[in-house]
């Protein structure tokens, strides 16, 4: 998907984390920075987005040593908190509640366009914004981006030479590893739920 702020130093910005601290974003540290936009925590497709990242730095070293992890969507931080501490999140949760984290990165609205998108960037360790990744549906796809885009990054500093942006069919969907896919009925009727209820709130 093409974004104007891909190749560009990432903008910096200040929200609430969920224990109501102020988190400044600036990536560029040294290491890199996966910075993951969702519709709302506590939905279906958000909740097994947000617990694979948390899978993920747990269990795989790609994960847990050579990346920054951060969430970020609309909801309260009172909400946020309930989110992170229900299902153990490890990782800054932000409420970006008048959207000015979204604007700044261009994001765009999900499905039938009346919520948030599910957008991951992924930001190298100078803080240029390299590549992202943009499925409401393929929730376990994020991670998965992320950790094709670590490999490629690694392999940058070992051969000097660029790495490219990932190719639209390099991400594969859940039933490629054996798991349930997000196009699969049950998935997507919890996610069309989700949909249905923002459209409701929008003509309440």
């Amino acid at each position: 998907m093409s974004n104007p702020i891909i190749g560009k130093q990432a903008p910096t910005f200040s929200l609430p984390n969920y224990d109501g601290q102020t988190y400044e974003f600036k990536p560029g540290n040294g290491v890199p920075t996966a910075l993951f936009f969702y519709p709302s925590s506590g939905t279906y497709g958000c909740t097994k987005e947000a617990c694979a990242f948390r899978d993920a730095i747990a269990e795989k070293g790609v994960f847990k040593s050579k990346v920054n992890v951060v969430g970020v969507s609309s909801n309260p931080v009172a909400k946020q908190k309930e989110f992170v501490e229900k299902y153990n999140l490890t990782y800054p949760v932000l409420s970006d509640a008048k959207g000015e984290a979204r604007k700044a990165y261009g994001t765009s609205k999900g499905l039938l366009g009346l919520t948030d998108s599910r957008t991951t960037f992924i930001i190298d360790s100078k803080g240029i914004v390299r590549d992202l990744f943009d499925s409401v549906i393929n929730y376990a796809g994020h991670t998965k981006f992320v950790e094709k885009w670590l490999d490629k990054l690694q392999a940058e500093e070992q051969t000097g030479k660029p790495a490219t942006p990932l190719a639209a069919d390099a991400i594969p969907n859940e039933s490629e590893n054996g798991a349930q896919s997000p196009g699969v009925p049950e998935a997507r009727t919890e996610e069309v739920k989700e949909e249905s209820k923002a459209a409701a709130a929008v003509q309440a």
